[in-house]
């Protein structure tokens, strides 16, 4: 939309409505007892506390007592009571709720169907009425029960929707909260009775309730990301958001142009992103029969992929890399798929490089290059699953150190994490709320490390959970305060509540970071309940540094989240988190119109929102996939596959080892980082940087190698050599930043790699350049 623009009638009519019209807020869960109606409940009586009118109708407590807790002082409308299958339905008493004129009205269970005489057959439309009437609806529903995500629902775990609404309903909502529970935590309820003394044995099952909460946070993440391009496109910003990737696929009419959509489904499907196909064609010449059956096989294969596809015309081919990088930016594209090129070096120079051309071209776009194996060694592109190990590995006896790890990881402590998108969500409320309910059971819980950051609220949540102090640490004359870990070895509680597992110990502390306080407390079978948020993440730290302009300094290995058992996400709407803070729940007073115009403007924290969502639904089916591959939402893998990094210590080789990491973690690879050193003179400054990668390598679990060459001109093929040596199916490159005159004279390293690096796919990443 363009800013200075004059609305239309039409514009101003549909303005000025939806000043009359309520607000739609609908919690969204994986199944019934997740705590959508708790949540909806304590909002609502939030909003009485604020002044707010506020009443409830069809709400179903089930009798659960913290649920009716929350029910405190809302009044309540009487609904209309009837009975189907011998039970007992709810619907809206609509009229009544007309002549109470309340401002808001909570109610569950969207996806109901009413009765025959009921002035409206479902629920949802019963909503949109009281909309139209002024009166705001918060609302709950499964995920199941939406259109689209029932079908899924259904072939990955049996269970099917009662009734479902249409599959644009969260579209509808100002906002969609999810209430995220992990399995585990679902299993617990059930076997404490607090969801009844029979539940649905499908809904039941850990792997089921997985797939139902990874497809909720997956919904969720969609629409997020919706809105976060609706907002970039109002504040004219181009290029990805970072938050989440986009795949295009460029696929002439061609035997193997398949192959370029299968391997880009391959490479969406792992990086949980969604694919887009570009065919160019000269609409000056007509198709032949063969490239026109290439085409109808090509837009099946994109349709069964649920890609999207898109033929654009191009008159000539040397205009093809600006078409390619124009749609790449116009359609926010993170990673660009394409063949190698067959030409030799001088029919490039003659006929011109697409690839060069695209490169050159490029600016926040990522290009994947992918080898003709069929040509080199004979593989198909997606070859059969592999197999499981076989039976007898069941009854094999265990070595002495395997049986030592086992019984390590028997005694050592259960590692719960909470999650969020940015600070203030409620994570360390969230941590006590636990607390107290484990305090309630009889569980030996303490306080090791609580920052309350002044919130009324979360102090007030620390009841009688007791606390052990902090230890005193004199630092260069100043007397700082740290978690006393070995006071809480002696205490040797079950369970120990550790807030900000991102922090850096002060300095002459035994451990440098919390999170080797928390391992070693952990190690010690004391159970530990921690916060972070997620750009303390490390291998998220270039994300995060795009979306938000913010270089974090204090983060977490990503090994340390795979290290927790239960991992879940506390998820507020951008809304509610600003409005905490212009009530000075998150900073004080005097920091909050600094705090919105910085950090927490809205743009940044729907991406960090997003950002949120998809980490742990990949945590979600990572953890699927390490108890049954076939119930893996992203598929199986295909490949083994080695991973290769190439970097320049000179230029962010931060940004490839971490690039590097995250796809080999997803693909399930081994990889590896190299320098090759010119023989340049070796600095102090080098050495450190040197180090410095190697440590950050490490934390990631890749493996660091260094070789030398025997000038510049060498580089390519010494590293090339490397990534041989180690049979690496991808190599992953920064873009060259050599100017034109040093690429003549030491050639550019990445056309020298490309030329003589065709049996393996490479990927090229941008050079990140803020947002225009």
């Amino acid at each position: 939309m363009v800013p200075f623009r004059r609305k239309t009638p039409e514009e101003l009519l549909l303005s000025i409505s939806k000043l009359h019209r309520g607000r739609l807020k609908i919690l969204i869960g994986a199944v019934s007892g997740s705590g959508k109606t708790y949540h909806m409940l304590k909002e609502g009586a939030q909003l009485k506390r604020d002044g707010i009118d506020v009443v409830i109708c069809a709400v179903s407590t089930l009798q659960r007592p913290e649920t009716l807790e929350q029910v405190g002082q809302l009044e309540r409308v009487a609904s209309i009571h009837w009975w189907k299958d011998n039970q007992e339905q709810k619907d809206l008493n609509l009229d009544a709720l007309i002549e109470r004129n309340p401002e808001v009205v909570l109610v569950d269970g969207l996806a109901h169907r009413n009765r025959t005489e009921a002035r409206f057959g479902t629920r949802l439309e019963d909503v949109l009425f009281l909309l139209e009437k002024g009166i705001s609806v918060i609302t709950t529903i499964n995920v199941y029960e939406l259109e689209g995500a029932d079908e899924t629902a259904l072939k990955w775990t049996g269970i099917r929707a009662g009734c479902t609404v249409p599959a644009n309903t969260l579209e509808l909502a100002d906002e969609v909260r999810l209430i995220d529970v992990s399995p585990e935590t679902m299993l617990q309820r059930f076997k404490d009775g607090i969801l009844g003394d029979r539940p649905d044995p499908a809904i039941s099952m850990r792997g089921n309730l997985a797939v139902l909460r990874e497809l909720s946070l997956r919904l969720v993440a969609e629409g997020v990301n919706d809105s976060l391009e609706k907002h970039r496109e109002e504040l004219g910003l181009t290029g990805p958001s970072g938050a989440s990737e986009r795949i295009l696929v460029t696929a002439q009419y061609h035997w193997n142009g398949s192959l370029y959509v299968r391997r880009g489904q391959q490479i969406a499907r792992r990086l949980n992103g969604d694919i887009v196909v570009v065919s160019f064609v000269n609409p000056k010449k007509s198709l032949s029969k063969e490239e026109q059956a290439f085409r109808t096989s090509i837009k099946k294969l994109t349709k069964k992929v649920e890609g999207k596809f898109e033929e654009l015309p191009l008159i000539k081919r040397r205009r093809l890399p600006a078409a390619l990088v124009r749609y790449s930016e116009e359609h926010h594209v993170t990673r660009i798929v394409m063949g190698h090129s067959k030409q030799s070096r001088w029919e490039q120079l003659w006929q011109g490089s697409i690839v060069d051309g695209v490169l050159r071209k490029l600016n926040q776009v990522d290009l994947f290059l992918m080898a003709d194996r069929a040509e080199h060694e004979g593989e198909r592109i997606m070859p059969v699953k592999q197999r499981r190990d076989s039976e007898r590995e069941l009854f094999r006896r265990f070595s002495p150190e395997e049986r030592e790890r086992q019984i390590e990881t028997i005694r050592r402590g259960t590692f719960h994490i909470y999650i969020g998108a940015a600070p203030g969500v409620g994570k360390t409320y969230t941590m006590l709320s636990e607390a107290n309910a484990l305090l309630r059971k009889g569980i030996d819980i303490v306080i090791g490390l609580l920052e309350t950051h002044g919130r009324h609220e979360t102090q007030r949540q620390i009841g009688d959970l007791p606390l052990i102090e902090q230890q005193t640490i004199d630092y260069r004359g100043t007397m700082l305060k740290e978690m006393d870990v070995e006071a809480i070895i002696r205490r040797n509680p079950d369970v120990v509540l550790v807030d900000e597992l991102a922090h850096t110990n002060v300095p002459g502390s035994l451990r440098k970071k919390r999170y080797e306080d928390v391992i070693h407390l952990l190690e010690k079978g004391i159970s530990v309940i921690s916060t972070m948020n997620v750009q303390h993440i490390e291998s998220l730290n270039d994300a995060v540094k795009q979306i938000t302009g913010v270089t974090v300094r204090e983060t977490v290995p990503d090994a340390i989240i795979r290290l927790a058992n239960q991992v879940e996400l506390i998820d507020v709407t951008p809304q509610m988190l600003q409005q905490r803070m212009r009530e000075g729940k998150i900073y004080a007073m005097a920091k909050v119109d600094q705090a919105l115009g910085a950090f927490f403007t809205t743009g940044n924290l729907i991406a960090l929102r997003e950002l949120a969502l998809r980490e742990i639904a990949d945590d979600v089916d990572e953890r699927l996939e390490s108890w049954d591959r076939n119930q893996s939402l992203r598929g199986p893998l295909r490949r083994r596959e080695v991973i290769f990094v190439g970097i320049d210590i000179r230029s962010n080789a931060e940004r490839l080892i971490r690039r590097g990491f995250r796809l080999a973690y997803r693909l399930k690879a081994e990889w590896h980082v190299h320098y090759v050193q010119d023989g340049s003179p070796w600095t102090e400054e080098m050495t450190a940087k040197k180090d410095a990668l190697l440590h950050l390598t490490e934390r990631l679990g890749g493996v660091f190698e260094m070789s030398k060459a025997e000038s510049r001109a060498h580089i390519a093929a010494t590293l090339l050599t490397a990534a041989n040596r180690t049979k690496a199916t991808q190599m992953i490159i920064g873009q060259s930043d050599r100017t034109f005159w040093q690429s003549l004279r030491w050639g550019n390293m990445v056309r020298q790699l490309l030329q003589t690096g065709r049996h393996m796919d490479v990927l090229i990443v941008a050079n990140h350049v803020p947002d225009k």
